[in-house]
């Protein structure tokens, strides 16, 4: 995941209204149940250590964010568009985003962010197609992890054929995230609000991983959704 402050921001704006069009574009066509699910949570709740307990364990992961980054590396088609419609100072001297600054510029701008969307989408949700599907013809019996930040937010369940939450309470959560980023309360509520409650995430997610505890005991709920799914 990244990190606090604008370029934090800025991945939430980029994947708040991540748009599939209601057909799922991946488990269609193959006849069969793909190995895969999606991973999620909430700020401060652990998904990182969950997604690394999963690929020590031989699990492959897609990283969302991640891609959202590769799409807009310096000579690609992607940034020049993004460089077109907002303006060169949307880069750095190097040629890399200015992340700090796109963010500033589409913050609470609804229309901004819409072409913004318009522009990042496309190649975002190509590149994990092409992932997912190569990872599943290549290795059909090895676990498909794709970590999505705000999947419930963007209405994408019907991709995977499981999503596991990475849970803790919401008042562990602010604890958490207050000593994670050096945050005021305030700050903290004010970062969470741009996330669905992690109590409304626990009612849609089909496997839950509750991370509130000790590392030991994630890990015993991780080796039992592994070996529940036959992976063992």
């Amino acid at each position: 995941m990244c990190g606090p402050g604008m370029d934090e921001e800025f991945i939430v704006l980029t994947w708040s209204s991540l748009d599939y069009n209601g057909t799922n574009e991946i488990a269609v066509g193959m006849g069969r149940e793909k190995l895969n699910i999606g991973l999620t949570g909430g700020i401060a709740c652990g998904k990182s250590t969950v997604a690394a307990m999963l690929v020590r364990r031989g699990a492959y992961l897609i990283d969302a964010d991640r891609i959202a980054r590769e799409v807009v590396l310096p000579g690609t088609p992607v940034l020049k568009q993004v460089a077109e419609r907002f303006g060169a100072d949307v880069l750095l001297p190097d040629g890399s985003l200015n992340r700090k600054r796109l963010g500033e510029m589409i913050f609470n701008q609804t229309s901004a962010r819409k072409e913004l969307e318009a522009i990042l989408h496309p190649p975002i949700r190509a590149s994990m197609r092409e992932q997912m599907a190569a990872l599943e013809l290549a290795e059909p019996d090895k676990l498909v992890v794709v970590d999505v930040p705000l999947l419930f937010e963007s209405q994408l369940s019907y991709m995977f054929s499981e999503v596991l939450l990475v849970y803790i309470p919401a008042a562990l959560q602010l604890k958490r995230l207050m000593k994670r980023d050096s945050l005021t309360q305030e700050q903290a509520e004010l970062r969470l609000s741009s996330q669905m409650p992690i109590e409304d995430k626990k009612l849609l997610a089909d496997i839950i991983i509750d991370n509130s505890g000790t590392l030991e005991e994630t890990e015993k709920q991780v080796e039992a959704f592994w070996y529940r799914k036959g992976l063992g």
